[in-house]
């Protein structure tokens, strides 16, 4: 994504601003389904909530083929309410405090979004103090989780009531936390471009498939996934009920030393991770495509991974599946990826549509 890529990038962050959490994703559902319906033959919201647009391909006897990217982050759910206002949470997904840090979240009550502070307490404590105390490194040295923190709202309980925020009640990290922000001159940084990186670059697939001449090689279902971070449920649902034998997810990818992946480096396309064998064929296929285009391809065995694909594998829902990643350092963190990250997995992706596999 460089200067050239201005339309990509206000997008982009258009959807990092967009909350999203598990189970409702109605603002970035709303991004998708603006962006896609003119570029496809066909678009419609499903039961599970996800946005599907169909493409029809070349071959309409050949079997369909899913790509899959999901629209709901990583978040919050209240879980109580203390008499004093503040909330203890559940997360949503493999989610630490850590990885976002204590600051600001916004609480989406059903009549009322409020402001409030994820927060652990002060620093300047004793043993009285022990879900403190027991965090610091040379007290009780034990990793901060949720039993540690919680929620300061600044109201009382009835004032949240009257807010809508109850048990069950959904809270992201606050938009002001949600910037892209330029890292050196070759990388973008951001927390969550998991997913909404990948919802760019199947939407600039949509684009590029509706600009070209050849129709992708089988009829294509585009699928805006809800409740990924929480077992796939969405792309599960969408492998079962369309047409279809391939599912393939668009996800970031995690960039270590055990993968031999780098941030650097070009996409990321996985033969296993710890739900699901993909489709040796499928990554074969992408492999040979991201060398063709010079983008010199990552491939990877994943572990502490799924996405929608390994998930509706697992499950019986899809005879194949594949996952191709953009390069993603500190993935479920403050997320970083190379600026050509996104046109590169679009460029592999539309070529992969085009020829079938």
């Amino acid at each position: 994504m460089t200067t050239d890529d201005a339309p990509h990038r206000d997008l982009l962050q258009e959807l990092l601003h967009a909350y999203g959490p598990c189970g409702q994703e109605d603002a970035v559902r709303e991004i998708c389904r603006r962006e896609l319906e003119p570029l496809v033959d066909q678009m419609w919201v499903d039961e599970a909530g996800n946005v599907v647009g169909l493409i029809g391909g070349a071959d309409s006897e050949a079997p369909a083929t899913r790509v899959m990217a999901h629209m709901d982050e990583l978040s919050m759910i209240v879980k109580r309410i203390e008499s004093d206002g503040t909330l203890h949470m559940t997360p949503l997904g493999t989610m630490y405090p850590g990885n976002f840090g204590l600051g600001p979240v916004d609480i989406l009550g059903d009549q009322k979004t409020i402001c409030g502070v994820l927060t652990l307490g002060s620093e300047h404590t004793t043993k009285e103090s022990p879900q403190i105390w027991e965090t610091k490194p040379d007290q009780g040295d034990k990793a901060l989780d949720w039993m540690h923190v919680y929620v300061f709202t600044g109201h009382s309980p009835d004032e949240l009531a009257d807010a809508g925020i109850r048990p069950g009640i959904r809270a992201c990290v606050h938009r002001s936390k949600r910037t892209l922000i330029d890292v050196g001159s070759d990388y973008l940084g951001c927390y969550f471009m998991d997913d909404r990186a990948a919802v760019t670059a199947l939407l600039d697939v949509a684009g590029r498939l509706a600009a070209s001449d050849q129709r992708p090689a089988r009829d294509t279902y585009l699928v805006f996934t809800t409740s990924e971070e929480v077992g796939g449920v969405g792309g599960s649902y969408a492998s079962r009920t369309l047409p279809g034998d391939l599912t393939l997810a668009l996800e970031v990818g995690p960039t270590e030393a055990e993968y031999g992946t780098t941030c650097s480096g070009g996409p990321i396309v996985a033969y296993s991770d710890a739900e699901s064998i993909y489709d040796k064929v499928v990554a074969d296929t992408l492999i040979r495509i991201a060398t063709d285009l010079g983008l010199s391809p990552q491939p990877a065995v994943l572990g502490a991974f799924e996405s929608d694909a390994s998930h509706a594998k697992a499950s019986g829902l899809t005879p194949r599946a594949g996952l191709l990643c953009l390069p993603t350092l500190s993935t479920h963190g403050y997320e970083v990826m190379a600026r050509r990250a996104i046109p590169d997995m679009s460029a592999v992706l539309a070529e992969f549509l085009r020829r079938g596999a």
